[in-house]
């Protein structure tokens, strides 16, 4: 496997970082991450396409962008891809042609299914699709096999993103790409770092993902105590706040944040799923903590392993990258640290982390969470 990572920044590409040597003509795929103004230029398609002529080209708007050990904003940055004994298909839909986020994902992942498929990737919406319902739909058509990936991001104004597949980025849109062939190894990992407190609480009303009573009083009041002088600057200071959630069935807690709230009826709306008979815990941040745990989600993807991967693909949370603020380059530098200077790192800041836990398993909706897949060709 070969790959280059370039940057489309002040309206100019940079030369591929850490020496990489994959000319663009011999790209397959190209994962680009932007700002959702730079998707909106009506050219911007088209000028990816004319650098990289013969690739799949995925698009996906982001809450910032990951390009080897740094975060920016309003850029591009393109990952092109080369496989020696791996194929690749790709597949996509709307989600305004289906009744519910899981059947979109189910249809994807049967389109993609064969003998020899051992990955999927997603980008998608992630204003109009519900993630847990994603997650459920991918897992139900692809079985075991491994799906990472993350919702689309628009920074921090949580209005519409854009996802697009070999034409201009659309809002709706859901991008599954899969991975074929016994020659390739693909590792996640991940990590979240934050200090649960307080004791725990069960949800006893709500709606998927919409939350409407903890412990039979209403939960948007409860949060507001919580969140004292902070409330006052909902939804996005909830970012700031988010909520650890073990869902029945599911033995380890899973972040949660807040996308919206309805003062009218009550409630919160969060990026995923808090059945009721879950319980929750309020969460605090930790810089050290968080840090630490991003360095721990790229040594999952080690393991073992003598040998560094061939790429590492970050989706990480918007609502880290609010808490760092001017320090988020922290949890990207200790990534990097762990890994080694010279693996090709990329990636974007998300409303939402798709990936099993670093322990295995099958892939879950995280939010608050770095999650990490490293991609190695044997």
């Amino acid at each position: 496997m070969n790959s280059a990572i370039s940057h489309f920044i002040d309206n100019t590409w940079s030369p591929p970082a850490v020496g990489q040597t994959l000319a663009a003509d011999d790209a397959q795929l190209v994962l680009c991450y932007a700002a959702k103004a730079i998707l909106q230029q009506p050219d911007i398609y088209d000028r990816v396409q004319a650098r990289y002529p013969n690739a799949a080209i995925a698009l996906c708007s982001t809450a910032g962008e990951i390009y080897q050990d740094m975060v920016f904003d309003d850029t591009l940055v393109a990952t092109a891809m080369a496989f020696s004994h791996t194929r690749l298909a790709t597949a996509s839909v709307n989600i305004s042609a289906f009744e519910t986020s899981y059947d979109a994902a189910e249809q994807l992942a049967r389109t993609l299914a064969a003998d020899d498929l051992v990955y999927i990737m997603i980008l998608s919406d992630g204003n109009l699709v519900n993630g847990s319902e994603l997650v459920k739909g991918f897992k139900a058509g692809a079985g075991n096999v491994l799906v990472t990936g993350g919702l689309a991001g628009d920074g921090a104004n949580f209005k519409s993103t854009l996802v697009g597949l070999n034409g201009p980025p659309e809002e709706g849109m859901i991008v599954a790409i899969g991975f074929y062939g016994n020659r390739l190894v693909v590792t996640h990992g991940s990590k979240g770092g934050w200090d649960g407190f307080g004791v725990e609480k069960t949800i006893t009303r709500s709606d998927r993902n919409v939350l409407y009573e903890i412990e039979g009083e209403n939960a948007l009041e409860m949060y507001k105590k919580y969140l004292g002088p902070d409330a006052e600057h909902l939804p996005g200071s909830a970012l700031l706040f988010p909520l650890s959630v073990t869902i029945p069935g599911i033995d380890r807690p899973i972040v949660r944040t807040i996308l919206s709230i309805d003062e009218a009826a009550h409630s919160m709306t969060f990026a995923g799923d808090v059945p009721e008979g879950s319980t929750v815990r309020f969460m605090k941040a930790d810089f050290d903590k968080l840090t630490a745990a991003a360095a721990m989600a790229a040594g999952q993807t080690i393991g073992n392993r003598e040998q560094k991967p061939d790429l590492a693909i970050l989706v990480s949370c918007v609502g880290r990258k609010l808490i760092y603020g001017p320090r988020i380059d922290a949890e990207i530098e200790a990534v990097c640290d762990t890994l080694g200077s010279n693996v090709p790192i990329a990636g974007f800041y998300s409303y939402g982390e798709i990936s099993p836990f670093g322990e295995g398993g099958s892939c879950h909706l995280h939010n608050q969470t770095m999650t990490i897949t490293a991609f190695y060709e044997l």
